[in-house]
C-alpha cells in the first residue's frame, strides 16, 4: 500500500535562462513500486526521510538505501530502485534541468558519481520540497519563478546535509578558511591535516569544487575587499592582512580576479559607515541600527 501525490509541468524557454527550471515535484510514501531500469534526460533529487531499499548502480551493483538519504538520478544514466516492501519508505522527489546545473555539479552539489549520499538530516531539504509543492497550485502565475528558486535553495539545503560534514560544514575546509592568511603553500597545508597534496586536492575538490589554491585564493580576495571597503588601511597593509608580503604582487593579483585595482575598488565602495568595522555576524531578528536613522 502507498500513497502518492505529485505534479508536473513544462517552463517556456525564458524561463529556462533563471538557470534552472522545475520539471516536477512529488510526495510519496509506503512500499512504493520499483522504478526502472530506464533513463531520463534531466536531473532528479529524491530525499528518503524514513524507511529503507535500494538501488542499483549502471556497473549492476545493488547498493541499500536507509534514510535518511539522498537518491540522485542524473541524465542518460540507467537507474534502478525501489522501497524495502516490508518497510517502505517516505520520499520527496523534484525534478529538474537548466544550464546551471552543469555549475552545480562542478562545484560537488550534484554528483553523478555518487548516487546514494547519507543525510544527517532532511528536514530543510522536505521544507524545499514543501515550497515548491505550494507553488505548483494551478494557476499560479508566479509558479516557474517560485519553484526555479526554490530548486536553487534545494541544491544548497541537500549540500549542507550531507551526513559526511559537521552541522557547521566540511571540517577540511573550515580549517583551510581559519590559516588562509598563514603564508604556507598547499602542500604545508596538506601537511597540517596529514594529507599529502592529492588527498587535499581530493577534498577541497568535492566540498568547494575547486582547487585548495583557488579556495584559499577566494577568501583572501574577500577579506582583502572588506578591508578595502570597510577600513581606511593603506593598500600595503591590507596585502600583510590577507597573507601576501609585497604589495605590488597583491595589486597584480586583486586587478586580474576582481577585474579592476584594489585602490579603485574602494573608491566605488565609498562609505562612510558609522561605527567601525566589526566581525560581528548580525542577528537578523535584531539587526544593528545606524544612530539618527529615521527610516525616511
Amino acid at each position: 500500500m502507498y500513497h502518492t501525490w505529485m505534479r508536473y509541468f513544462t517552463p517556456n524557454p525564458l524561463h529556462h535562462r533563471l538557470g534552472l527550471v522545475c520539471l516536477g515535484v512529488g510526495l510519496q510514501h509506503g512500499a512504493l513500486p520499483t522504478v526502472g531500469p530506464r533513463t531520463l534526460d534531466h536531473h532528479v533529487a529524491i530525499v528518503i526521510s524514513a524507511g529503507r531499499g535500494w538501488c542499483t548502480t549502471p556497473d549492476g551493483r545493488r547498493h541499500p538505501v536507509n534514510a535518511p538519504a539522498l537518491l540522485w538520478i542524473t541524465p542518460d544514466v540507467v537507474h534502478h530502485y525501489g522501497a524495502d516492501p516490508e518497510t517502505g519508505w517516505d520520499e520527496s522527489f523534484v525534478d529538474f534541468t537548466g544550464p546551471a546545473a552543469a555549475t552545480y555539479t562542478e562545484l560537488g552539489y550534484i554528483e553523478p558519481d555518487r548516487p546514494v549520499v547519507p543525510l544527517a538530516d532532511t528536514g530543510p531539504a522536505r521544507a524545499a520540497v514543501g515550497r515548491i509543492a505550494r507553488a505548483a497550485r494551478r494557476g499560479n502565475p508566479l509558479l516557474e519563478v517560485e519553484t526555479s528558486a526554490a530548486v536553487h535553495e534545494l541544491l544548497v539545503a541537500l549540500r549542507r546535509a550531507r551526513a559526511d560534514t559537521d552541522a557547521d560544514g566540511d571540517p577540511v575546509l573550515q580549517a583551510l578558511a581559519r590559516d588562509a592568511f598563514l603564508p604556507l603553500s598547499v602542500a604545508e597545508h596538506a601537511a597540517r591535516h596529514g594529507m599529502t597534496p592529492a588527498e587535499l586536492r581530493t577534498a577541497v575538490r568535492r566540498g568547494a569544487g575547486c582547487s585548495p589554491k583557488d579556495y584559499l585564493l577566494g577568501i583572501r580576495l574577500g577579506r582583502a575587499k572588506e578591508l578595502l571597503a570597510g577600513t581606511e588601511l593603506p593598500v600595503a597593509a591590507v596585502a600583510r592582512r590577507v597573507g601576501y608580503d609585497d604589495p605590488a604582487y597583491f595589486s597584480r593579483l586583486f586587478t586580474r580576479r576582481v577585474g579592476t585595482a584594489p585602490i579603485r575598488f574602494r573608491d566605488r565602495q565609498a562609505h562612510n559607515v558609522p561605527g567601525g568595522w566589526s566581525t560581528k555576524i548580525p542577528d537578523p531578528n535584531d539587526p544593528p541600527l545606524v544612530s539618527g536613522w529615521s527610516g525616511a
